[in-house]
Order: structure tokens, then sequence, then C-alpha cells
């Protein structure tokens, strides 16, 4: 079996979006645990990250606070690498309204992200044209997993779209104020009605 069937057979039966995005967009009550700038606590949130990116810089979440933001763990070798063409065409059409698409490389499922930063880079901006920022590979399951994932994937911190990642390009849309808004596995393309309908609306509420 080829590593881009053993990607497709591996997606069949996941759900296509997480029940967290059941529940419409809104913003969290007027609570304390909220700041007088009525961000989500950094505790709470994607903010409380930072990442090296693809050349090895350090690059905090929080430099993205106001955006939304459309998280993707990528891999060059699956059936679905397919899905940069969408996400580039995605934050091309949106960007202007504060979109970002953030991808994570792991090479946690078969083996499908082998090469190195560099190789990675190359991949990316010859092949697609990623103009998105692409980050250091990273694990987003097991043991080493980035302690980024261990947030969006854990109950406690993340309980509305908790649950392991299966695949390849799983996507997590984050709001303007760091909250988790909407998951969507691997099969959900970048341009599929449920998952463009929530990324209007995130971008349509202002901070």
């Amino acid at each position: 079996m080829t590593k881009t069937m053993l990607c497709a057979t591996m997606a069949v039966g996941l759900l296509l979006v997480s029940s967290c995005r059941e529940e419409p967009i809104a913003p969290p009550s007027g609570s304390a645990s909220t700041s007088a700038a009525g961000s989500v606590p950094e505790r709470e949130s994607v903010y409380s990250f930072t990442l090296e990116d693809i050349d090895g810089h350090p690059t905090a979440l929080k430099d993205f606070r106001g955006q939304v933001l459309l998280l993707v763990n990528v891999a060059s070798k699956c059936g679905y690498t397919r899905q940069y063409e969408g996400l580039q065409a995605l934050y091309e059409k949106y960007r202007d309204r504060g979109l970002v698409v953030l991808a994570f490389p792991a090479n946690n499922f078969g083996g499908q992200e082998p090469g190195t930063n560099e190789q990675i880079k190359q991949f990316c901006s010859t092949t697609y044209g990623v103009a998105f920022p692409v980050f250091a590979k990273i694990s987003v399951r097991g043991d080493d997993m980035h302690p980024l994932y261990q947030f969006l994937t854990s109950s406690p911190g993340n309980p509305r779209c908790a649950g392991d990642i299966a695949w390849n390009f799983t996507k997590f849309l984050i709001g303007r104020r760091g909250d988790v808004v909407g998951r969507y596995e691997p099969a959900i393309e970048p341009f599929d009605e449920r998952l463009v309908v929530d990324v209007e609306a995130a971008l349509s509420r202002m901070e």
C-alpha cells in the first residue's frame, strides 16, 4: 500500500468537523476570567506559546493577537498535501481581513514529513508558493507532543475541541480573542463551506 493510499485509508471514518463547531461562534461571557482588553488570558489561549519558525527564529503566537488564525499540522508526502494549494488560496482571499494560516509540519503519521526544516521550506515554496507562516517541525501526538498541541487537544485546556490528532491536515480555527472556535478533520478542504462560513464569521467579529 502506498503512503498516499495509507493516508486516505486512515482518514475513512474520521469525523469531518469536531463537535466544537456545533455551538455558534460567540464571544465569551463577561466574567472575571477575561482581561481588561477583553482577551482570553494567555494561560488559557494559544497566545501562551512560542515556537520556532521554519528558519529557527522564536515566534510568539501572541504576536498574532487580534487576527483570526487557522492552525494546521502539515506533511509533504500525504494524500492531503494538495491542501497546501487551498490553504494558500484561502490565505490570499482573507488575509487583508485578518486571516493568517499557520502551518506546523509533523512526522507523526506514516512518516510523511521526513525532511529537514530547510527541505520543508523549499518544498512549500517551490511546489505550492506558500506565503503564510510555516513553523519548524514539531510533534502533534504522543509523548513528545508540543505543548501547543497538548493545549489544543486536551480537555482541561480546550474542552470543546479536545481529542487526539488523527492525521495530517487537522485544522483549528482561532478567533480574534485567542479562543478556539472550530476544529476540522483532515477531509475538510480549505474551501469547504463549513470552514469558510466559520472563517467569515470569525473575521466579522472585531476584538
